[in-house]
Formats: structure tokens, C-alpha cells, sequence
């Protein structure tokens, strides 16, 4: 479960064991969950600076219950290891941008395009970031820092 994208209810099935009881061994005594250092905000904002890349992408999504979250990703990564940057519960400009700007402004400077769709909290959020923005084939939408 630490190497390969696999849950714990999936490898309960396979060896015949109580995934749930499982899971809940794996994250309170088998992983690092109560020492991460993000584990105090994970609810409301994730952060992985190093995953910044030259190309990202930006959309809002909903897991479960109608709670939207903001994902920004590394285009780079494509869809792999590396993938996410940021996960912020909600779609307000103002919060994303406060995520955001936790990550160094030499490391934002880097970004030369973010591809999003035409919602302007977005682009707001983008631009509050001096994060460069190029035409995108979703967006259609040209933006320049």
C-alpha cells in the first residue's frame, strides 16, 4: 500500500482479511499519518511545493457530499508521481491564493502556463500569483503576467 496505488479494502479481499480493520491498522500504527507535518490543516489545504512545474493546471472538483475542492497540478507529471501540487477545500480566490503564496515566488516564477477553465476566481487566483498564463484549448482564454 506504501508502493502501489492499491486500498486496503482490496488487499483485505485478496488475503481474506477485514480491510476496514485494516485500514484503520495501516493508518494508526503501520504509516507515518500522526507524524505528517500537514496532517493539522489536510482537511482544509494540502501543499507540495516541489511538484511545481513549468505547466499546471488548475480545476475544482467535488469528492463526496457536494464539498468542491481547488486541485492544482503539475501537467509534467502527467498524471503520476508528482502530480499534485495543491488541494484546497473550496473555490475562493482569496484561499487558494493564501495556499499558494506559500510557495517560495522564485518557485512561482518558474511557471510559464496553467491551463483552467473560464472561472474567473481562476484566473483571479492565478493572477494574484504572478503565475504566467497562456492561451489553453479549454479555456480559450490568453493571460499574461
Amino acid at each position: 500500500m506504501d508502493n502501489y496505488p492499491v486500498s486496503a479494502q482490496l488487499v483485505g479481499l485478496f488475503f481474506q482479511m477485514d480491510g476496514k480493520q485494516l485500514q484503520d491498522q495501516y493508518k494508526n500504527h503501520l504509516s507515518d499519518f500522526h507524524d505528517w507535518s500537514q496532517k493539522p490543516h489536510a482537511e482544509r489545504w494540502n501543499l507540495f511545493p516541489g511538484n511545481i512545474s513549468e505547466r499546471l493546471s488548475i480545476d475544482e472538483t467535488s469528492f463526496s457530499n457536494g464539498e468542491l475542492y481547488t486541485i492544482v497540478s503539475s501537467k509534467s507529471a502527467k498524471g503520476g508521481k508528482g502530480t499534485i501540487l495543491a488541494t484546497i477545500k473550496g473555490t475562493k480566490a482569496e484561499d487558494i491564493i493564501t495556499v499558494l503564496e506559500r510557495i517560495p515566488l522564485r518557485s512561482r516564477n518558474k511557471v510559464k502556463e496553467v491551463t483552467m477553465d473560464m472561472a474567473p476566481n481562476m484566473a483571479k487566483a492565478m493572477l494574484q500569483q504572478n503565475l504566467s498564463m497562456q492561451s489553453s484549448k479549454r479555456s480559450g482564454v490568453s493571460f499574461a503576467a
